[in-house]
């Protein structure tokens, strides 16, 4: 029998994994020990910390971070660690960071993952499940690129 040579399509793996998370509920929990109880951190998504858990969880399962994050502050922060360089117009796969607005009464900044086609996937502020919407919805505060996703 012939060997098989195989090569991971990365780009295309980590674009399938974004794109797939659409309407996911897989996000909306994360669990922490704190003085000895178990806490779910996010209360499944109603503190409107999951962009940052959504983000951070599609880049450490793709090595492109070195950990998960509940926040956008702790996302930046280790995209910088993580060799993630800031660039001026989007690329599909890129991270994009709103800048902050007011949801509810609170004001917060968001992350999410351009697609193409002026066109982000992020978590929505009400439902907490990732979904596709423009773009430009809100403010660009910055645009992130990893070399990885070159090829």
């Amino acid at each position: 029998m012939r060997k098989q040579k195989i090569k991971l399509l990365f780009k295309d793996s980590y674009l399938a994994m974004i794109k797939n998370s659409v309407g996911s509920n897989m996000f909306f929990n994360r669990y922490s020990l704190i003085n000895g109880k178990k806490i779910d951190i996010i209360k499944s998504g109603k503190y409107r910390i999951a962009c940052a858990f959504f983000v951070s969880t599609i880049l450490l399962f793709s090595k492109l971070i070195q950990e998960p994050h509940l926040t956008v502050d702790g996302v930046e922060w280790d995209l910088k660690k993580s060799g993630w360089f800031k660039i001026k117009k989007p690329k599909i796969g890129c991270i994009v960071i709103w800048e902050k607005t007011k949801v509810g009464d609170k004001e917060t900044r968001h992350a999410g993952f351009f697609i193409g086609s002026n066109k982000a996937i992020s978590t929505h502020h009400q439902t907490g499940k990732p979904y596709i919407h423009n773009l430009k919805y809100r403010k660009i505060e910055s645009i992130w690129w990893h070399k990885n996703l070159d090829s």
